[in-house]
């Protein structure tokens, strides 16, 4: 690892940082004591700091010699609804919340490289770095956008860093092309006649209506979408009736699809419009189906060739050729930087986060973000502004 003595001395400081944030979890959009924190943190080091983009959201400003260039370097902030099960000292102390994906981490790793370039700016050029709000599920990167992100902060280019278990610590994973998956989701309300258990033929079942709908969406996926192309089609809730001898009058199912291709993205919604509304018509009853009711759906997450080959060669500059995997499997999961990724060229990484036996996986009520590897994931940031900033 190539960390210079400047990083390695924070290190305490950022494990501090992370593990206070760690132990004040905030949800989406709620994350009103952390943007505090990280504000005066970020202000402390003589960075100019704008709270409420995205309704919490933070972005500080820090510029060095006359280069117009701009980059744009991003960390979440928010926890998940999770309860901590862990028992260390840093555990959770708001009940039901929890820092299960590491955003404590990225904010943590994000801040010192904010207080490392702000004492050593070897870089020619203006860096914002954004802590954003409500990334798991409520899609706060777009939520930035439309208060104006890009408008008042006017980025060249954007970049992300997430932790990842079972890539091993410090190494680094990215490519260009499809990191993370589009996500979607779906609500189906399908409504028959209800009537006595005894006597099914007096009423319109809607549960099985509901089970021929869910063996029937399964075959989206190995039918209708290219074999070449990784898609997925889950229903993750069933929702009916409330007694042991009574046909219910109503079935709701919930799910969710992923895949790394917008127009399968729309084909897999339209066959699922298509065979909600069939299926059901070939049962008599009625159905609705609506699409990402609650929150907006994710895009995919893709990097530009460009911005990706500045981040391979900070990462590599950090943890050496060997350590950094150009041939990752992107993930079925979403993330919602793809937003930003919309507007702005960049590129998503990853880190390792070490094995996942002693972390846990993420969105587990045992995971926990490394601590080891807070001076990489900063000295990356560092050596990244300093690569697209140096002319």
């Amino acid at each position: 690892m190539s960390i210079n003595n400047a990083l390695q001395q924070l290190h305490p400081q950022m494990r501090q940082w992370r593990r206070h944030l760690h132990q004040f979890p905030e949800t989406a959009f709620e994350e009103t004591a952390t943007a505090t924190f990280i504000a005066e943190k970020l202000s402390s080091f003589g960075l100019d700091v704008h709270q409420g983009l995205g309704k919490t959201g933070v972005v500080a400003t820090l510029s060095a010699g006359t280069g117009g260039k701009k980059i744009a370097l991003r960390a979440d902030m928010d926890a998940l609804f999770i309860q901590e099960q862990n028992r260390f000292a840093h555990k959770s102390q708001h009940d039901g919340k929890m820092h299960a994906c590491g955003h404590d981490g990225h904010s943590a790793m994000l801040m010192g490289a904010a207080h490392y370039l702000a004492v050593n700016r070897h870089f020619n050029g203006t860096v914002y770095f954004i802590f954003q709000p409500a990334e798991e599920g409520r899609a706060g990167a777009k939520q930035m956008i439309q208060d104006g992100l890009f408008e008042q902060f006017p980025a060249d280019c954007v970049f992300g860093l997430h932790n990842f278990p079972d890539i091993p610590q410090g190494h680094f994973a990215v490519k260009p092309g499809p990191m993370m998956a589009a996500f979607d989701c779906f609500e189906i309300n399908i409504k028959g006649q209800a009537t006595h258990a005894a006597m099914p033929h007096l009423g319109n079942d809607a549960i099985v209506a509901a089970a021929q709908l869910i063996t029937a969406l399964q075959t989206i996926v190995s039918r209708t979408v290219d074999p070449s192309d990784p898609a997925v089609v889950s229903i993750t809730q069933v929702h009916a009736g409330n007694t042991w001898n009574a046909l219910p009058e109503a079935v709701v199912l919930r799910g969710t699809f992923r895949c790394f291709n917008s127009a399968v993205q729309k084909t897999i919604a339209d066959k699922i419009s298509h065979l909600v509304h069939a299926v059901c018509q070939g049962f008599d009853v009625k159905a609705e189906i609506e699409f990402n009711p609650e929150n907006p759906g994710y895009p995919v997450t893709f990097n530009s060739e460009a911005e990706t080959a500045m981040a391979i060669k900070a990462a590599t500059s950090v943890a050496g050729e060997a350590d950094v995997d150009l041939q990752p499997t992107a993930s079925m999961g979403s993330e919602d930087f793809a937003f930003m990724l919309q507007e702005k060229p960049g590129c998503y990484a990853w880190i390792g986060n070490g094995p996942s036996e002693n972390s846990c996986l993420l969105h587990n009520p045992h995971y926990d973000f490394n601590d080891e590897i807070l001076p990489i994931g900063a000295a990356y940031w560092v050596k990244l502004v300093e690569t697209v900033l140096s002319g």
